[in-house]
């Protein structure tokens, strides 16, 4: 991202100060303080606070479905579960950091191969997993045979075919982990097909231009996008999917952060505002977004350059803690541990999550990224590049 640079005083004819128009070099200072104050000249690619916020939103939302797995219930703010909150947040920044990734490489076929390599194999892996370990070890610990999942409807094998294309189809394997709603083995993963079609909106709006030279365009689609929201809260939704709404719009307000970053002010006051109505928002309505959604993206974007965290982990370990901690947790809860231990359980099936989420970053997520680069994709330039 381009910082603007501060005006530099050069050497001036005392006559030339002296004929200056005061009311437009206050106009003039004042501009260049705003600029200095905004999410362009605040925000450091190499020192922010983006891989604090989203191991924290990984975490809240293993704990919230953790609860509800080994307890039956997840904490809430008015309708709205502290679990989806922190997935929302998930997508302002995936917005965000995926806008600024089209623009830095310039190419539809290294933005969707970066994008795929750091998705995909984790998913697969998870699939596979869940299939062959996970699945007929929850039979055993509920007195059935590990074998017995790989037959009859939902079976272990259709798990991974039928969810293959990152649109979950088939959420349980067999009946097992059934709270009474249906049989789920995975409660995390339906997220990704919309995060990947939010990946195929960038990727659209990139290679018509819209990214780099008509950003406005993004606006407009915001507005209407804010308008659908708060219709649908209203009963009436045109678009017919309330989850592609949701996250097309979360995701797409990150992205103009990114995009208006020169001019996006950050000031503790107007952030201060912004958690402010987002409180209101899921105080008084279904949907806070309809009410909150901009503040709510004001609030975490000015988090990434705010907040004094600033660590930066050489294994990231979010997206291995999102996509296991259900399986680990359902595992835990199936074997009696949540009834053994009570609170302890959570704890528990945390550290459980990160250690299995060092192995996924270890063994898979860094091994794939290692391949971003790859001749085929880049003709042999992607180093120099």
């Amino acid at each position: 991202m381009t910082t603007p640079s501060s005006p530099t005083a050069l050497p001036t004819p005392l006559s030339v100060h002296r004929t200056v128009d005061r009311p437009a070099a206050r106009s003039a200072r004042h501009g260049a303080a705003a600029r200095g104050r905004t999410l362009a000249a605040a925000f450091d690619p190499r020192h922010n606070a983006l891989d604090v916020l989203r191991l924290a939103l990984a975490l809240t939302v293993a704990v919230v479905h953790t609860t509800y797995l080994g307890f039956g219930h997840q904490p809430q703010v008015g309708a709205t579960d502290v679990g989806s909150l922190a997935v929302d947040g998930f997508f302002v920044l995936s917005g965000f950091l995926v806008a600024r990734s089209w623009l830095r490489l310039g190419s539809l076929r290294r933005f969707l191969w970066h994008r795929a390599l750091r998705i995909l194999p984790a998913f697969y892996v998870s699939l596979v997993l869940t299939a062959l370990v996970v699945a007929p070890l929850l039979a055993v610990l509920s007195g059935r045979g590990a074998t017995s999942v790989f037959s009859g409807p939902d079976s272990a094998v259709g798990y991974v075919t039928s969810n293959g294309a990152l649109l979950m189809r088939q959420f349980g394997i067999a009946g097992l982990g059934d709270d009474g709603s249906g049989s789920v083995v995975n409660g995390s993963l339906w997220t990704l097909f919309y995060e990947a079609a939010c990946y195929g909106v960038v990727a659209a709006l990139g290679v018509i231009g819209v990214l780099a030279r008509r950003r406005w365009v993004v606006l407009v689609l915001l507005g209407l996008l804010w308008a659908t929201t708060v219709s649908a809260t209203a009963g009436f939704n045109p678009v017919g999917s309330d989850l592609m709404l949701r996250f097309a719009f979360v995701f797409l307000l990150g992205v103009a952060g990114h995009l208006y970053a020169d001019r996006l002010v950050l000031s503790l006051p107007l952030a201060v505002t912004a958690v402010a109505l987002v409180a209101a928002g899921l105080a008084l309505l279904p949907d806070y977004r309809a009410l909150a959604g901009p503040a709510f993206a004001y609030a975490f974007l000015y988090a990434v350059v705010r907040l004094p965290l600033r660590w930066r982990p050489r294994w990231d370990l979010s997206y291995g803690v999102y996509v296991w901690h259900w399986p680990i947790a359902l595992v835990l809860a199936t074997a009696g541990l949540a009834g053994a231990v009570g609170a302890a359980f959570v704890v528990v099936s945390l550290a459980v999550t990160a250690a299995v989420a060092a192995l996924s970053w270890r063994f898979v997520e860094s091994p794939a990224l290692s391949h971003k680069d790859a001749a085929w994709v880049t003709g042999g330039r992607g180093r120099r590049a």
